[in-house]
């Protein structure tokens, strides 16, 4: 089978096609034929050593397609269902992967694996940030950084049908026009404008109660300032990169805020939360609260071209790569 496979750490210019032994699913695994494979910043962060992995090694954590064959003791999956995983492990970027079965879920009738594998990660990533590490309010006026991208785009959405106020940043007015679109209230170019004066102007000076902050060292600072007091701030991502150091005291001087750096793979660790969070997923796009928008897709063998443009905020929405 086609695969992409780094042996070093670097740009995109590390990653490579090549081909290798189609694997086989062992006890409590099965093998998916990968009809659409998720393009995320966590596959950057891999690839560039932010995140480490052994070498050499595929990249991807997510993708959806056919089980085309079970292991020994699968009772979740038969062959020909529908499947889709976003919680690794590694190596997604191929036409089949190997997963364990209690790590995938069974998308419904009427999300295609297309659907699912641009939503999985993202859409999760949403739903716990949302629903789990904070639990946004009717009425609450929330800040979420990058909202045109992937989750951005996401949580713009979710956090509207939870009857919340959004503030949104940016980083062009096309993007700020997509944000309204997708229901934010309101809309901040971050680099252009001061974002915690903005957001200190629409609030009345209060702050928001939370920030969702995705975008790493070119935020971060603004993102604190921006907080009401006791607010938290999410930092879930560094596409700009590493997010300072803080000290504890500065938490309470910008009164007594919170600060917590969550994944995903925290909040679906046991094979229960994983079916939780994918059912509330799956059923904020059923009932049209969430709408996924597939901006982008590549063939598998220009995964260095899909990076290049992650990497260069060129993207809009969900990205998909397609064997």
């Amino acid at each position: 089978m086609r695969a992409i496979r780094i042996s070093q750490t670097g740009g995109p210019e590390v990653l490579e096609a090549v081909e290798i032994e189609t694997p086989r699913p062992g006890p409590g695994e099965i093998l998916v034929r990968n009809r659409a494979i998720g393009l995320n910043f966590i596959d950057t962060y891999h690839r560039t050593g932010l995140y480490p992995v052994k070498l050499p090694t595929g990249l991807g954590m997510e993708g959806a397609g056919e089980v085309v064959e079970v292991g020994e003791g699968v009772t979740r999956f038969a062959a020909g269902d529908l499947a889709a995983y976003a919680s690794g492990p590694i190596g997604a970027y191929a036409e089949h992967h190997v997963v364990k079965a209690d790590r995938a879920v069974r998308p419904p009738a009427g999300i295609t694996a297309e659907v699912a594998a641009a939503a999985l990660l993202k859409g999760m990533t949403a739903e716990f940030l949302l629903r789990r590490c904070f639990v946004v309010q009717p009425g609450q006026t929330i800040l979420v950084h990058a909202a045109a991208g992937g989750v951005g785009s996401i949580l713009v959405q979710w956090a509207k049908a939870l009857g919340a106020v959004v503030i949104a940043t940016v980083g062009s007015p096309d993007k700020a026009d997509r944000a309204r679109r997708l229901g934010a209230d309101h809309a901040i170019l971050y680099r252009d404008q001061d974002v915690a004066a903005e957001v200190r102007k629409i609030t009345e000076g209060a702050g928001v109660p939370v920030v969702y902050d995705s975008v790493g060292a070119a935020t971060f600072e603004a993102s604190l300032k921006s907080l009401a007091r006791r607010g938290l701030m999410v930092s879930y991502g560094n596409a700009s990169g590493p997010a300072p150091a803080i000290l504890p005291a500065r938490l309470s001087q910008l009164g007594s805020v919170f600060l917590t750096r969550p994944t995903l793979f925290d909040y679906v660790a046991t094979t229960e939360e994983l079916d939780a969070s994918a059912g509330a997923l799956f059923a904020a796009i059923a009932s049209g609260q969430v709408r996924i928008d597939i901006g982008q897709t590549f063939p598998l063998a220009e995964t260095r071209a899909a990076h290049e443009a992650m990497e260069g905020r060129e993207t809009i929405g969900a990205s998909l790569l397609i064997p």
